[in-house]
């Protein structure tokens, strides 16, 4: 990163009068360029955010987590930021850690900078609900066994991206299976890939993921099947093996 690369931290909201408040004004006092995407929320959340000296995209409805990211991303190189650092408002996410993405921006060498909360041997606050901690284990271990990847938390949110090397990628997805499609095509474009330890806090552990997706064999088996039809449809991209034993049945199993 030059002294002259400009960052932007997004932060995507959805319901979140209980937090929005407090997450922004600490998020203020390490940078003044933050974007955040109102998905739709239905609550306070809007008058909260117009109190508040940040950019802001609505979304009529809610469009998922996935949508608000690619958002994210377009407004980042349409407002010609060189780094997107995204984090959530749930009180999960310390903004204290962003000048710790800045510092490894700074070092250079690598296009995506990926929070993981199992890289600390300490932590503090509660732990995630079983089912989470379990299906972002069986993920990380599949992305990594059919992608070549090192990675030790697949799902968190916390991230810095290089802009230029991640808004062409083709992702259309608009939901939480979003990092299934990215990771995928973040190694069939080549980009350099690192992880950072942030924090791990869960605040909420009764949070929903909505709908359906809060049966966890349902979640686990759509968060497969995203990752499963782009691993097929990227194979030339991709290492050798990749989609070795996914059969085409197994591709349609959103449930």
């Amino acid at each position: 990163m030059s002294k002259n690369d400009r960052i932007l931290v997004g932060i995507p909201v959805y319901n979140e009068a209980a937090f929005v408040t407090e997450v922004l004004q600490e998020v203020l006092q390490y940078t003044e360029d933050v974007l955040v995407i109102d998905d739709g929320s239905t609550d306070d959340t809007a008058r909260l955010l117009s109190e508040q000296p940040v950019k802001i995209v609505r979304h009529a409805t809610n469009r998922g987590y996935g949508r608000s990211t690619r958002d994210m991303f377009q407004w980042a190189r349409e407002d010609g930021y060189e780094w997107l650092i995204t984090m959530d408002c749930d009180l999960q996410h310390e903004p204290a850690a962003i000048p710790l993405f800045e510092e490894r921006i700074k070092e250079g060498g690598v296009d995506v900078i990926s929070g993981s909360r199992y890289l600390l041997e300490c932590q503090d606050g509660d732990m995630p609900p079983a089912d989470r901690r379990q299906i972002n284990r069986l993920m990380t271990h599949e992305i990594n066994s059919r992608l070549g990847l090192s990675l030790t938390d697949a799902f968190c949110g916390f991230k810095a991206y290089r802009v230029d090397a991640c808004v062409d990628l083709v992702m259309d997805v608009d939901g939480y299976d979003f990092p299934m499609m990215f990771w995928v095509q973040a190694v069939a474009a080549g980009l350099a890939i690192d992880e950072l330890p942030v924090r791990l806090i869960y605040n909420d552990p009764s949070r929903s993921f909505g709908g359906p997706l809060d049966d966890h064999a349902r979640r686990l088996r759509f968060y497969q099947s995203t990752l499963y039809e782009e691993i097929i449809r990227m194979s030339s991209s991709l290492p050798a093996g990749a989609d070795d034993g996914l059969a085409i049945g197994e591709t349609t199993c959103h449930g």
